[in-house]
């Protein structure tokens, strides 16, 4: 039976900020009170004095590109890169090759989490035109989600048969999660612009091609069909100001049908950075105007938006340098997304409360986790503790996605993550990994 205690942490849990100790056993947290002392001499002490402990986050979507595309990034090295960013679970997404579209090739990806990653782990179901068979098949005990791309895909997983749509959404025995942008507007504009520029479209025009209007026209009609088939949608990287109108404000999370979610690209980028950061920051949906990136911070706030993400989908920077047209959208995320966030709250924008409740809690609730999310007696030890006083920089020898690069280069951060414990085991400190063991798990859903 392994033994922790923290000691003398800032707790972070549920709206508040306590002073406490936590302590761990066979990696549940079994008790939290003011003071703990150590009741036999096998306990490992952690003395967490002025650091703030947060539960580890939960990113509900990350593309870790494995199987097929593990040139880019695979689950070994996103998830080491997770939770050198405080990321203690992940959802990845279907759009590998081959794509997780039956029950077997998804089981695949478990076995490949099973065996190289240092994070917790579940993987959505991609929906297609032609499997609704399969979509029905699926066991919500062990699935987190449906992920659909409406109106516009990446890797060929388009869903614009609108009768399957709507079966699909009637059907899906779990949640559905949608990526939303209207395929013929952008081809529209794209065409445009190639008539204009030819391959080497400006990348300041990525905005104008996938648009506002692009966005809008898709979300729009996913919430209208959620309305009409009584679906549970969840809408992935609301990008656009226009968008939020969508969403309700009022409900609790847990009493919501249409949720949403915010990336950290869209809080931190704004269109303006186009002409420093050029491909870089060419993600889909596209980084857009400042009123848009401050609009979408408002409504995290104000709980339009649910949930915090990276939509983590790393390339190679050689991938990247290409012109607009032939350069993929995508970027790694998962390392910086809490110290960028962190450096929002020093900058007065966001409160380590909701920072916890966006990205921690509110992913628990929403896909129903069982036993994670919270800093509670009786749940997973998933736990982070961050240093908000130590600065450092991002630079490519402290860059742990295979990629080996990232939109934060030359960033200094103040904020750093100094502990994560993936179920009650030190799984990084300070800069440094401990050695590889098998300790992340398979989530479990209470549904």
């Amino acid at each position: 039976m392994k033994k922790v205690l923290i000691k003398n942490a800032k707790i972070v849990n549920e709206n508040k900020i306590t002073e406490g100790d936590v302590f761990i056993e066979n990696g549940i947290i079994v008790e939290i009170a003011e003071s703990i002392s150590a009741k036999s001499p096998d306990v490992i002490i952690y003395d967490a004095e002025g650091t703030y402990l947060i539960p580890g986050l939960i990113d509900d979507q990350v593309h870790f590109r494995e199987p097929g595309l593990t040139h880019k990034e695979n689950i070994e090295t996103g998830s080491k890169a997770a939770v050198a960013g405080g990321i203690t679970t992940f959802i990845e997404m279907p759009n590998t090759l081959p794509q997780a579209t039956t029950e077997e090739l998804l089981e695949d990806k478990f076995k490949i989490a099973e065996e190289t990653s240092y994070a917790n782990f579940s993987f959505m179901f991609g929906g297609t035109n032609d499997n609704l068979a399969e979509i029905e098949k699926i066991d919500p005990k062990k699935v987190a989600a449906l992920k659909l791309f409406l109106g516009s895909s990446t890797g060929n997983m388009l869903v614009d048969n609108e009768k399957v749509l709507e079966q699909i959404f009637k059907k899906s025995p779990v949640l559905i999660a949608v990526h939303c942008e209207d395929e013929q507007t952008i081809q529209k504009n794209l065409e445009e612009a190639k008539a204009k520029f030819g391959d080497d479209i400006p990348i300041e025009m990525h905005p104008k091609i996938r648009s506002e209007e692009a966005c809008y026209k898709s979300s729009s009609k996913a919430v209208a069909l959620a309305k009409k088939t009584g679906a549970r949608l969840h809408v992935f990287h609301v990008s656009t100001a226009k968008e939020l109108s969508l969403f309700n404000s009022k409900k609790h999370l847990k009493d919501k049908k249409i949720t949403a979610e915010v990336c950290i690209h869209h809080l931190w980028f704004n269109d303006q950075d186009y002409a420093t950061k050029g491909t870089l920051i060419k993600w889909n949906p596209s980084v857009k105007t400042k009123k848009d990136q401050e609009a979408l911070l408002q409504g995290l706030l104000d709980n339009h938006l649910d949930v915090l993400a990276t939509d983590h989908a790393p390339h190679t920077k050689e991938e990247k340098k290409n012109v607009y047209t032939k350069a993929p959208s995508g970027g790694p995320l998962v390392q910086h997304a809490l110290p960028a966030l962190l450096q929002m709250h020093h900058q007065g924008k966001i409160s380590l409360e909701k920072i916890v409740e966006k990205a921690c809690h509110n992913p628990a609730i929403l896909f129903q986790i069982e036993k994670r999310g919270f800093i509670r007696e009786g749940y997973k030890a998933d736990l982070v503790l961050v240093d908000l006083n130590s600065p450092w920089a991002v630079q490519p020898d402290n860059i742990y996605s295979k990629c080996q690069w990232s939109p934060f280069e030359g960033t200094t951060f103040k904020s750093r993550i100094t502990h994560t414990f993936v179920n009650g085991n030190l799984v990084y400190k300070n800069f440094k990994h401990q050695p590889f063991t098998k300790v992340a798990e398979r989530l479990t859903f209470d549904r």
